[in-house]
């Protein structure tokens, strides 16, 4: 079953006393192109990430946004740089006695000085954190690959619907081309006629002619590679695999032999067929645009 490029997927879970959350999000682009958009202090990990997404993902904008909640890791540390208190404490009274003051030192004094007390954060193993970090995207992940399944399965049917709708059209198309040779051989026939008048028709003459516009305007291989466009559009959408760029590729193929058909068709109901076949291929090229 074929991917849709449009998804949403997202997950919670922990590593130690870190909360993760994961959401990805993508949008239609021709190549894969993917943001992780994460807390700048984990940003060594990013590339690990990404190549935990382009395993998933093979085409379109994908946006993964990461947040770690460290509020009950209990990860603080205050240090107190001692040398620097028992300095700032010998400066002080030494103060005390040159100048005659009163008053002793306090703690609340030393904790006010500058550089005596510093909050430091611990670090974190950043090895098992990419793991647990890992084993959540996935989870987004999977639930990601999901809704654009369910989508791509909408995109399957209609453009399976697009190409019955061509096949029905081909076939009108072929069951024409026998009564526009006949209709030119009867206005040649008319024509002759007309020029020689009481003169003898040379039968010869205009069963060569009628053969002749039968070749030019035979759209046989043109149809018959139609069909096998179709077969081979039709292996793609149930393949499983990412598919949307030879999808591309082939609806490019399916235009060019509507166009020659259109060229070669010579009467105006085969031009109508041809409109409104090149109008259902318009609308299987649109929704391959939205196909992984």
């Amino acid at each position: 079953m074929i991917r849709s490029m449009t998804g949403y997927g997202s997950a919670a879970g922990v590593s130690g006393k870190l909360e993760i959350s994961v959401e990805i999000r993508s949008v239609n682009n021709r190549y894969l192109d993917c943001a992780i958009k994460m807390p700048r202090v984990y940003s060594a990990l990013e590339e690990s990430l990404k190549s935990v997404v382009q395993k998933r993902i093979s085409r379109g904008k994908v946006d993964v946004f990461i947040s770690i909640d460290s509020s009950k890791a209990g990860d603080i540390e205050i240090r107190v740089n001692h040398p620097l208190a028992e300095a700032y404490t010998k400066a002080l009274r030494e103060m005390a006695e040159q100048y005659n003051l009163s008053g002793a030192v306090s703690v609340m004094d030393l904790a006010k000085l500058p550089d005596v007390m510093q909050a430091e954060k611990r670090e974190a193993d950043l090895e098992q954190l990419c793991a647990d970090l890992c084993a959540v995207l996935e989870k987004a992940l999977a639930e990601f690959n999901e809704m654009r399944e369910r989508e791509g399965g909408r995109l399957c049917r209609d453009i399976e619907a697009r190409l019955a709708e061509i096949g029905r059209l081909i076939t009108l198309t072929e069951s024409l081309t026998p009564k526009i040779v006949a209709d030119y051989r009867a206005k040649l026939e008319t024509r002759m006629r007309d020029i020689l008048q009481s003169a003898e028709l040379d039968e010869s003459r205009i069963l060569l002619e009628a053969a002749l516009f039968a070749d030019r305007t035979a759209i046989d291989e043109e149809t018959v590679r139609l069909r096998s466009h179709m077969s081979q559009l039709s292996a793609m959408l149930g393949s499983g695999e990412p598919v949307g760029r030879k999808i591309d590729f082939l609806v490019q193929e399916f235009n060019r032999e509507a166009n020659t058909i259109g060229s070669k068709g010579n009467d105006a109901d085969i031009a109508k067929i041809v409109v409104d076949l090149k109008a259902e291929i318009e609308k299987i090229r649109e929704q391959a645009q939205n196909v992984e």
